[in-house]
């Protein structure tokens, strides 16, 4: 039998049938697997863990079929210790059964850092210092002394500290600094409209001190004071006007336009004729 008619043949298209059927049985069987393997169509929305303690995350991970593990901590002294204050995927992220969840706890105890030596360095240069290793100023104490404006003491807790001591991240330390030999006075600085951290940034600068701060009935949450802005200061700003070193300022904040901007109110009364 030659090729030409065995190709024209029942024979060969009944073996060309069972290795067509074949192939597409064998592929069926493929996809069929890999669909059970990947649980196609089986996606899990990941539940919000934030807020919730170690032992209540595992609790619901395994309600929903998922898996946790804690990537880093941190400190933070506005969320619950101990706790979760990140994740990822994120709340409401779909993935596969048994998905990693990598989770952020907020650390029971804060951070410790080594106090470093600010003595004898300019008020700017311990600010520096002091943020690089993870610290703030807190009052600036002035006391008569030739060099001015110098860290003559570093305190904290009222307490002098020395370099190398371990004190909690984000602490405050306070700085005695030099004013020179008289009653040096500085100029007070004009706040009007700074949101509170430009205006305590300002009043450091001003060798100066952060005295009450009152919110009106305006602030609301915690973004109302972050977006709030000063409309009322004590010792009130005058041009050539001076206090002393180390003097406290006062300040007031809102976020209600008619208090910020009085001057723009348009007076909506109208006398009856």
């Amino acid at each position: 039998m030659t090729l030409f008619k065995f190709l024209a043949s029942k024979t060969f298209f009944k073996h060309l049938g069972f290795a067509v059927g074949g192939v597409i049985l064998l592929l069926t069987f493929i996809f069929l697997l890999l669909k059970i393997y990947t649980h196609h169509g089986q996606a899990l929305s990941v539940p919000d863990f934030t807020g919730l303690t170690l032992e209540e995350v595992h609790k619901k991970a395994k309600r929903n079929k998922l898996r946790i593990e804690v990537a880093d901590s941190v400190f933070n002294n506005n969320r619950p210790k101990g706790t979760v204050i990140e994740q990822n995927p994120v709340a409401g992220f779909e993935v596969k059964k048994n998905r990693r969840i990598f989770l952020v706890m907020n650390a029971s105890n804060p951070e410790k850092v080594k106090m470093p030596n600010i003595i004898g360095v300019s008020h700017r240069q311990a600010e520096a210092v002091l943020k690089n290793a993870g610290l703030e100023i807190g009052r600036l104490i002035h006391v008569p002394d030739i060099a001015v404006n110098n860290v003559l003491k570093q305190k904290f807790n009222g307490e002098e500290i020395k370099e190398g001591m371990l004190v909690p991240k984000g602490s405050k330390i306070d700085l005695v600094l030099g004013m020179g030999l008289s009653n040096q006075k500085t100029q007070v600085p004009d706040l009007d409209h700074y949101t509170l951290e430009r205006a305590k940034n300002r009043i450091m600068r001003s060798a100066l001190n952060i005295g009450a701060i009152i919110y009106d009935e305006s602030i609301i949450n915690a973004a109302d004071s972050i977006e709030a802005k000063v409309w009322r200061q004590y010792p009130s700003f005058k041009e050539n006007k001076t206090i002393r070193l180390g003097s406290t300022i006062d300040l007031w904040l809102s976020v209600d336009s008619a208090v910020l901007y009085p001057e723009t109110q348009i007076d909506t009364t109208f006398s009856n004729e």
